[in-house]
């Protein structure tokens, strides 16, 4: 198992995982003796409420001047508020007890503390880049076997209730890890960052030649102190130790610690199973399918003259209605353009995660990331929804509706569901709330560079021939022989929806811990591979269920190539239920609602993803397949 465990480990770092590298304009800070290290604080954050707060909220000690960091678009849409504190950190040397300051505790004070201790908020730190960790001791099991005890959380809680008593932590050991090596570079790199929570009842004398607080500490030791009963105190002295310890970890390498949260092991080992697996039935699909197909074709290729007069049957009956116009083709084309757009987004992004361009030393920058090619994909959506557009005969006046829906339908219900929770977001006064100035830039993305490059997109497109097509269409639609209750759409859908949520089953869950539990998340290699899989499992299924419906001479395929492996998200979304249920514990209604309009989002954009996969294979499939048999 420790074998595995390396081995897995090693194929992360060789998929860019681990950060094994730097860019070059990227270098680390070198700090020298004597010299400063800034202690920066971050939001509020709990996976009870999903709503951040600004750390200042609670009565902590500030410094003279608050002063806040310049962030980007994704720090801001995360709800990331990042200033400054009083908290003096000196590199090599070590505190003990030294004092931060003393607060008079009001009731409305207790009163915040005791809402955020029931809430399980967590207190964010950053030092040099890096977020504060608690470290937890694993209890020996056989698992664990690689001399491997600890485990990292990020963050530390505001404190603790037991037996209806409520404990502050304000008391902190700060343990700075940091690397030297005279021989390339002078100074000294930090390569971790943990936090000792305690909360322990404690006294203080003044003393004038201590700056800023004027006061010493009388801190007791962890087994004798006495913890910090909130509803006992009147006033409240927050210490802190400094602690700084050689390691032999590479700056480049500090974030590995960090992989640990999300339980790497046993990921890997699922991963890798559900590849084996997803590979195996999907060559499986394949290889029936081309079995099946190549009988047909030659059986239909091959006729003789006497046969000839026999009616045809399967496939091949319904050839002059196969690319008959779908019902509500407007909305099928501009469906299919704006999930070829998600699709770019997801694939340029995991290019730029592969290459190290978005590693969770920059906060926000995948989510900005993401927005950025969204918007500057919809030039592919508007073509992909004009040429589609022109195979079903549209007008211009269709083309204008077209472009027009794919430039405006989809984004505005992203942009109105989420203008709708920000509303209830910025009713609970949380440091999540998106800013005017924020929603402003996000319209001006969406009308000044996205619908701009859908416009372009659909123009180029419009102006291309019309994709040849194999068979003529009949004027006359061709009945549809009664179908059986297995055979209906909604049925069939349903069933080829399994196997793509089953290719994202396993990564689900840590994306999942990673955005509503607040972990970090940075497996891009293996994600990268389950991408790949989606693509192919998508393709492969709609193919399959198309090829199955035309044998029946139904030649409907159009929204079943479309829903049979977009159906995927609505597992995905019942998924999401079972996880609310089973893994977090959101009682209230602002974060319950918050979590499934998310979801819903994510489910529609999965749903487009892996729709526009499964109709573009089929309908280049179907394509194929009625060029290559003989048609009168």
């Amino acid at each position: 198992m420790a074998l595995f465990s390396r081995c897995t480990l090693a194929v992360a770092a060789s998929f860019g995982v681990a950060q094994g590298f730097y860019l070059p304009g990227f270098a680390p800070n070198q700090y020298q003796t004597n010299e400063k290290v800034d202690l920066k604080v971050n939001k509020l954050t709990s996976s009870k409420t999903q709503l951040p707060y600004s750390y200042y909220v609670l009565p902590y000690c500030q410094p003279p001047s608050i002063q806040d960091n310049v962030e980007n678009l994704g720090e801001t849409l995360m709800g990331d508020l990042i200033e400054n504190s009083p908290y003096e950190l000196t590199i090599p040397f070590n505190e003990t007890c030294k004092v931060l300051c003393k607060k008079k505790l009001t009731q409305t004070d207790k009163d915040q503390f005791k809402s955020m201790i029931e809430d399980e908020y967590t207190v964010n730190w950053i030092v040099d880049n890096l977020p504060g960790a608690t470290r937890y001791r694993i209890p020996a099991t056989a698992e664990n076997a690689d001399g491997e005890s600890f485990s990292y959380s990020d963050g530390f809680l505001v404190g603790v209730v037991q037996q209806g008593r409520y404990f502050v932590h304000n008391h902190v050991l700060i343990e700075l890890k940091y690397h030297a090596n005279p021989e390339k570079y002078e100074g000294f790199r930090i390569v971790g960052f943990e936090i000792e929570p305690r909360s322990m009842t404690q006294s203080t004398a003044e003393d004038l030649s201590v700056k800023p607080s004027g006061m010493i500490g009388t801190c007791q030791a962890a087994s004798s102190a006495v913890a910090f009963e909130l509803d006992s105190q009147n006033e409240i002295v927050y210490t802190y130790d400094v602690r700084w310890v050689h390691s032999d970890v590479r700056w480049a390498s500090r974030w590995d610690s960090y992989l640990k949260m999300m339980g790497g092991q046993i990921h890997w080992f699922a991963i890798l199973n559900s590849l084996m697996i997803l590979l195996f039935l999907s060559g499986m699909v394949a290889m029936i399918l081309l079995r099946t197909l190549h009988r047909d074709i030659t059986k239909y290729n091959e006729l003789a003259t006497a046969e000839e007069a026999r009616e045809e049957t399967g496939w091949k009956l319904v050839h002059g209605d196969v690319f008959r116009k779908p019902y509500f083709s407007t909305l099928f084309s501009v469906s299919v353009g704006s999930g070829l757009q998600i699709l770019l987004m997801c694939i340029v992004t995991l290019i730029f995660a592969l290459l190290g361009l978005l590693s969770p030393a920059r906060r926000g920058g995948l989510l900005q990331c993401m927005m950025l090619l969204f918007t500057f994909m919809g030039v592919f959506a508007g073509y992909a929804s004009a040429r589609l557009c022109k195979v079903f005969d549209g007008d211009a006046g269709r083309w204008k509706l077209t472009t027009v829906c794919t430039a405006l339908f989809y984004p505005g219900i992203f942009f109105g569901v989420f203008f709708v929770l920000n509303l209830f977001i910025w009713g609970q006064k949380s440091s999540g709330a998106v800013p005017f100035t924020t929603m402003f830039a996000i319209v001006v993305l969406w009308f000044g560079i996205s619908v701009p490059l859908v416009l372009i997109g659909a123009h180029v497109g419009f102006r291309k021939p019309t994709i040849e097509l194999p068979v003529r269409t009949c004027q006359i639609p061709r009945q549809v022989p009664d179908q059986p209750v297995f055979g209906h759409p909604a049925f069939i859908s349903l069933a080829g929806g399994i196997l793509p949520f089953g290719a994202i089953f396993t990564e689900l869950f840590f994306i999942l811990a990673s955005i509503w539990q607040h972990q970090f998340y940075y497996l891009f290699g293996f994600l990268t591979l389950v991408l790949a899989i989606l693509v192919v499992t998508c393709a492969e299924i709609s193919i399959a269920l198309v090829y199955f419906q035309l044998t029946s001479e139904d030649y409907r395929w159009w929204w079943l190539s479309f829903c049979s492996s977009g159906a995927s998200a609505v597992y995905l979304f019942l998924y999401s239920i079972l996880y609310f249920v089973s893994r977090l514990q959101i009682e209230k209604f602002v974060p319950t609602l918050l979590y499934f309009g998310y979801m819903a989002i994510a489910s529609v954009m999965f749903f487009l993803l892996t729709g526009s996969i499964g109709a573009i294979a089929s309908f280049f499939f179907v394509r194929s397949i009625y060029g290559s048999i003989k048609v009168d």
